[in-house]
């Protein structure tokens, strides 16, 4: 994936997204001892990044396999933006979520024409359910987070950010399924000016963490965690980039990320949900090591069931 791939990314799926704004607080200045800008991907159409990596990989299909419609997995937020980026070019929607996804996620993707299949709370389920699905539908297969176009489609966030603050010295994005610290990272090393990349990653589902540390991609045997966006693990496109690219993976508590979601309702007024928390909750566990510099977070989507808040 080359620098000239990202540009022609962004180009393709301009007229499909919103550019995100950017936005900064003095308050959370002065609580991190850095000069922090937020973009606020929260604000995105659906409400998450996610929609700029499906509505690029539905771009690129065929002919005829747009006839046949388009099928993934996903929690919540990539089974809304695939169900909203097909019925934006008139293609069907084979969605394949675990049953104890949030429910404003399920109504959300019907809403936008999605046809839900439900599955069990597990990686296994979620992959077998939708090679089932691509078995019987022909509907052709989009990875959340492991599809090339994917990965590249997530990564016009950060360049969307290096073009508004180029000299950027880190750039922190939340770690679940990989596509978009991966997109990230690419876009940082293409665009930045030695920017380096810094994920956030929640102990109890520290899979990437993990895998940075043996070399190869780590699993989760559990993922309780109220980031339900990052109960997933890497695949084998992203992770040879977030090994090149990526400086680390700082791990947060359960408490942290409902501080920092927390944090930026009250004192931004912005609504983010507790996955889009995680980046700002590693920026403040280990702030000392970031005052002083510019840093841009990724607060990567604000799709929330109000009737199960953490606080």
């Amino acid at each position: 994936m080359t620098r000239e791939d990202l540009t022609a990314t962004h180009t393709r799926i301009a007229p499909y997204i919103h550019r995100t704004p950017v936005l900064t607080s003095r308050l959370l200045n002065q609580i991190t001892g850095a000069q922090v800008f937020f973009k606020c991907e929260n604000f995105q159409r659906m409400g998450a990044f996610k929609m700029r990596g499906a509505v690029n990989a539905v771009l690129q299909l065929s002919d005829a396999q747009k006839a046949k419609g388009v099928v993934t997995h996903s929690s919540g937020n990539f089974a809304q933006a695939l169900a909203l980026a097909a019925q934006s070019v008139g293609v069907k929607a084979y969605i394949v979520m675990p049953q104890n996804a949030p429910q404003v996620k399920k109504d959300a993707v019907r809403g936008y024409g999605g046809e839900i299949i439900e599955c069990a709370s597990t990686p296994i389920a979620r992959e077998e359910v939708a090679a089932q699905v691509e078995q019987e539908k022909g509907a052709y297969f989009i990875h959340p987070s492991n599809d090339r176009a994917v990965i590249l489609g997530q990564g016009t966030a950060a360049l969307e950010l290096l073009e508004d603050h180029p000299d950027l010295a880190y750039l922190f994005s939340p770690v679940g399924g990989g596509g978009l610290i991966a997109g990230t990272a690419l876009a940082a090393h293409f665009f930045g000016q030695g920017c380096k990349v810094i994920g956030g990653e929640p102990f109890a589902a520290d899979d990437a963490y993990r895998s940075l540390q043996s070399g190869v991609i780590e699993s989760n045997l559990s993922t309780n965690t109220v980031a339900d966006g990052l109960r997933t693990q890497l695949g084998d496109l992203n992770f040879p980039i977030i090994r090149e690219h990526v400086a680390k993976i700082i791990r947060v508590e359960e408490t942290e990320i409902i501080g920092a979601m927390r944090l930026v309702w009250e004192r931004m007024k912005l609504v983010v949900e507790p996955s889009s928390a995680v980046a700002l909750a590693a920026l403040l566990r280990e702030k000392e090591a970031y005052a002083g510099q510019k840093v841009g977070v990724i607060l990567s989507g604000g799709n929330v069931d109000l009737g199960q808040l953490p606080f």
